[in-house]
Formats: structure tokens, sequence, C-alpha cells
């Protein structure tokens, strides 16, 4: 099948970079710096995979949908999801003859799926310390330490709240810098306010800051601020609902030069949303100016904006570095007091979880890495392994860790599963489960020259292993050898879907091509 063999190109070339002693890839494509790269990025390489006969295409760009879904989810394990998708496609096809109902099966996968998440949750370590944030980072950066130490320092900086991002740097140097800021979940009203086109961003420094939650419906409601704005040559963000007409407004001045603004929508909805524009308001001292208390934008002025160091407004979010020139330190310092005290007395999970988000974006840091390099290929490929790595160390700081070399999910007895008197579709789904999960650990032990049979087997205690880097046998946890309980979950969940999408596949249609030979 076509489908088969498209799905065995590209994890080919994906799995080969797995585990420490992976590989890297040499691509070449238009869209990268001198028309190549070389990276240990799955996604990157899954990204660059275009096949020519339409139905490998067609699995490639499946196959591709669970890892994108997996670094958008986890910001790593793509290569996991990848390596898994193809595991559970070629068990499905072994086993799933002509007369199984496939629905069936497939719809028993997905619920056996589900108590094998349970099961990894349930072996998960919740970070405890810096050193294994430390051993996160490090592994993620495919065993730099250099890397991990720097990545485990900005993380104990900005503190759990806060927000780690990546950046090329101007010189050949890596190393990273920290600030106070906080992050809105809002992006650009209009793409026409990017002044970075090439990570489609609006970038200001030393920015003034509007902060409202009633409408601007008329470009002249604003007309006190947009004056000293534009005769003083200022940079303004606008944090506040506006109408298409006044989006537009500002985006056709932007585009003549007259104007440097960028407009985001308020973020959240409801009691929510109130609360946190008074903590944006109070952390740049800016003057909150709300329908809920009554105010008027006709009594806006200059002196109601707050001020930033930086903004840079993506298309999903926003994240300002606070400058503390308008804020006042003492009413922050009141009112994380008082959050403190509500986190207390609530009683819900999400109330408490939102008061948390208050108190990080009042207190929590932003902390920036600069990915450096003698070449561009050199920077390239650093940068990707940074910033899976910072994504591993998020993803780990929410959920946890586990054992790490893909033996959490080789572990997992998947018939113990299955429940009293099975049906036979829901044992073979366990089956098919059972030989995709043991396919990570071999395939990062096969990428290292080790055979799997040699080290692991039913005496292995469980979260025991083989430590790649020193050769060492034992608990891989204490030896550091750990992955994030996120990235692992959401790569099962994605390649689950992904498979069992390919596997109910009967038909393929495919629109007409023509191919020209030069021969």
């Amino acid at each position: 099948m076509k489908l088969i063999s498209g799905i065995g190109k590209m994890a080919a070339a994906v799995k080969s970079t797995l585990g420490p002693s992976g590989n890297t890839v040499l691509i070449e494509s238009p869209n990268h710096t001198h028309g190549i790269t070389v990276t240990k990025d799955g996604v990157t390489v899954a990204k660059s995979i275009e096949l020519l006969d339409p139905v490998e295409n067609l699995a490639v760009r499946m196959m591709r949908e669970a890892a994108d879904r997996t670094a958008t989810l986890a910001g790593d394990g793509t290569t996991t999801a990848i390596v898994l998708t193809e595991a559970l496609v070629r068990s499905g096809m072994e086993r799933m003859d002509g007369g199984v109902n496939r629905t069936m099966v497939l719809r028993e996968m997905v619920e056996l799926s589900s108590k094998v998440v349970d099961e990894l949750r349930a072996k998960s370590r919740m970070i405890d310390g810096e050193s294994m944030l430390l051993d996160v980072a490090t592994i993620s950066a495919n065993n730099d330490s250099d890397i991990g130490q720097i990545i485990a320092d900005v993380y104990g900086d900005v503190g759990d709240g806060g927000i780690v991002t990546v950046e090329r740097s101007q010189t050949a140097d890596t190393y990273a810098e920290t600030t106070k800021g906080l992050k809105v979940d809002r992006g650009y009203s209009s793409p026409l306010f990017i002044n970075d086109q090439k990570r489609d961003e609006c970038v200001f420094e030393d920015v003034m800051v509007l902060v409202a939650d009633i409408e601007i419906s008329n470009i002249l409601q604003i007309e006190m601020v947009l004056k000293p704005i534009i005769t003083e040559g200022k940079r303004l963000l606008i944090i506040a609902p506006c109408s298409t007409n006044v989006v537009n407004t500002l985006a056709a001045n932007v585009m003549k030069g007259n104007l440097k603004v960028c407009a985001v929508p308020p973020p959240n909805f409801g009691y929510k949303q109130h609360e946190l524009m008074q903590d944006i308001a109070l952390s740049l001292g800016a003057t909150y100016y709300s329908e809920k208390t009554g105010d008027d934008l006709s009594h806006l002025h200059y002196g109601s904006l707050g001020h930033a160091n930086k903004v840079i407004v993506g298309k999903d979010k926003t994240v300002i570095l606070r400058s503390g020139l308008r804020s006042d330190d003492v009413a922050i310092d009141d009112r994380v007091a008082q959050l403190w005290a509500a986190h207390g007395e609530a009683k819900r999970k999400a109330d408490k979880d939102f008061i948390l988000e208050r108190i990080a974006s009042l207190t929590g840091g932003i902390g920036v890495i600069y990915v450096g390099g003698n070449t561009d290929l050199e920077q390239k490929e650093l940068y990707d392994r940074v910033d899976d790595a910072v994504c591993a160390v998020r993803s780990a700081l929410e959920e946890g860790v586990l054992a790490g070399a893909g033996t959490a999910l080789s572990e997992i007895d998947v018939m113990a599963l299955v429940g009293e008197k099975p049906s036979p579709h829901r044992i073979m789904a366990a089956e098919m489960l059972t030989d995709a999960m043991s396919v990570p650990l071999r395939q990062i032990m096969e990428n290292a020259g080790y055979c799997v049979e040699s080290y692991y087997n039913g005496g292995t205690p469980h979260g025991h292993g083989l430590n790649l880097k020193t050769g060492e046998f034992g608990d891989l946890v204490a030896m550091g050898v750990i992955d994030p309980l996120k990235v692992t979950r959401t790569a099962l969940e994605n390649a689950v879907s992904v498979a069992s999408t390919i596997l109910s596949t009967n038909a393929i249609i495919t629109m007409a091509r023509s191919y020209e030979s030069n021969s």
C-alpha cells in the first residue's frame, strides 16, 4: 500500500534523530538560510518532507499532523509521535485483516490509550529541585550540559510562573537575560501591525500602553493620546476592544509610516478579563478605563498611559517587559499579598489556578535565551535544540516527569488494562498498543548501537534502564534520564489519533497530476 510506503519513508528520516545518539539530518530547502539546514529536530525534518507520489504524500501530511499537534501542545516529542504513529499503523495493518471490524478495534485502542495515559500520570513525579530541572534541560538539549545549565538557571531566575523564550544571538555566544514581565494571551488585531516579517511579530521598545475594556469605536475617542504619540515619535500598545473601522484606520496609518501602534484585544472574558486588565494596568502604571466602573474614554489623556521597556506581539500572545517607570511597586506587592490570601481561601482548583496566573503576571519574570553560532547552520541546529529543551522544561514543570529513554511507555502492561472478559477487538487493540509502545525504546537503543534484548527483559525493575551517556544500568530517574510526562502523553495521544484515521481509511481520492519527463 502506498500509504504505508509514504509513512515508512517519512519515519525513516525522522526516527534516525531519536534519542541522545540520534543523527542530524541535512535538509535542502528554499525556506532556510543558504537553502540548506542541519537539524536534529523531528518537526523540522517532518515539515521538510514532500513526496512526489500523491498517495504517499497524503500519508506524510497526516503523519506531520501528529508531529505538529505534539509540538504545539508540548513543544517537544515530535519524533516520538511519528515513531509511535508508524508503529501503530504497521501493527494495525498486520493484525486487522478483512474479517475484522476495524471501527470497533480502533475505538477500543483510543479507550485503552486513555488508560495508558492514566498509568503514566500515576508514575510521574513532580520536579522537586534544581537538579531534576537541570536533568530535563540537559537531556532535551541532546545531553549538552552547558545549554542545560543555561536553561535551568533561567527558569530558576524567572520562577515557576515565569516565561522563557528563545531568540537568535547577534554574536557567536549563547547566553541568557532575564527581565520582569508579563504575558497576555491575545495577539495583534490586524497582521498589518507586524514590523518583524521574519517572525510575524510586532516588536516595540520604549512603549506607552493604553489599557481599557471600553470599545474604541471612533478614532477621535483616543485623539488626546494619539497627538502626543505622533508628535514625539513614540510607540503605543493599545490593549482594548477596537471596532473594525478603528483597527483599519490605525493599520492604514502604520503602513504609511505616520504611526507606530499595535492594537491587542483584552485577554479572557467576564470577571476574569476585568481582573486581568486591572493587573496589567497596575503592573505598567496605567489608568484602567472600564465600563464596569463607569469610566468614559473622553477623559483619556497621555498621563493615563502605562509604560513598558519592550512588547512582543505575536498572532496569539503578547509578551510585555515592564519598565517600572510608571508603576508603583508597593501597590503591586499589596495586590500580590491579597491574591495569596485569596488563593488560600479558594476552594475550586480552577479558581486557585487563575489566581496563580494573576500572581505570575505581577511577579513572574521573562527569560530570553540568545542562541549564537559561528555559522548560520550551526546556529540553526543549536536554536532547534534549545527551543526543544525550553519547551520540555516547561512541560515538566506543568505535569512532572517520567523515567526517560522510552522506558515509561514500554513498561506499561496494556494487557492488564483490558479488564475482565475482554472482546476480541479489545485484545487486538491492546496488542497493537503493546507493539507500538516498545518501539521508541527500541529505536533509541538502535540509534546508539545497542540491542534492546541485551539490557531489557521481563526481570528488569520498573524505572530502570541503560544510561546511554555513561553506559550505566540502573534507576533512570536517579541518574537524571527523564522525560516530561506532558511530552510522552501528548505524543501517544496524537499518534493514536492520526493512526486511527489512517487505519480507518478505505478509499483515497487525489487530484489528477501530470508529470513531465526529460528522458
